[in-house]
């Protein structure tokens, strides 16, 4: 089932409309295959065609789990062809990164838990 009207996606456009998501399991995924923080890699300017079609492919994955495709690393070069620009792929790519690494909005953090006091014992 697609969440097209999911707050925390970004829709490319690619061979079709695609959800671009930097959750937990993409983000640790995509950790542990370049070797980079995420900080490194968000701000990092100077991708390689490999290092982007690495990125793209675990935002996409979810996405693709949720259409029964079964996505390779392959299968990437082709599907980013479909994009009107490199520009755009950036441009996408910065604001799915932007989305997972901003905090709650419009939530107001719960007060911490206070202890009430014990009652001291009544006298008589």
């Amino acid at each position: 089932m697609a969440a097209a009207n999911n707050n925390d996606v970004v829709i490319v456009e690619l061979d079709r409309p695609r959800e671009l998501r930097f959750g937990h399991k993409a983000l640790k995924r995509m950790m542990a295959f370049t070797g980079k923080s995420v900080e490194e890699i968000e701000g990092d300017n100077d991708f390689d065609m490999e290092e982007l079609e690495t990125i793209f492919f675990h935002g996409l994955s979810r996405d693709a789990q949720e259409h029964g495709e079964n996505l390779t690393l392959d299968m990437m070069e082709d599907i980013l062809d479909y994009a009107p620009s490199m520009g755009y792929l950036m441009q996408k790519m910065q604001e799915a990164f932007q989305i997972a690494m901003r905090g709650v909005e419009g939530n107001t953090p719960a007060a911490p838990k206070t202890v009430a006091p014990t009652a001291k014992p009544r006298r008589r």
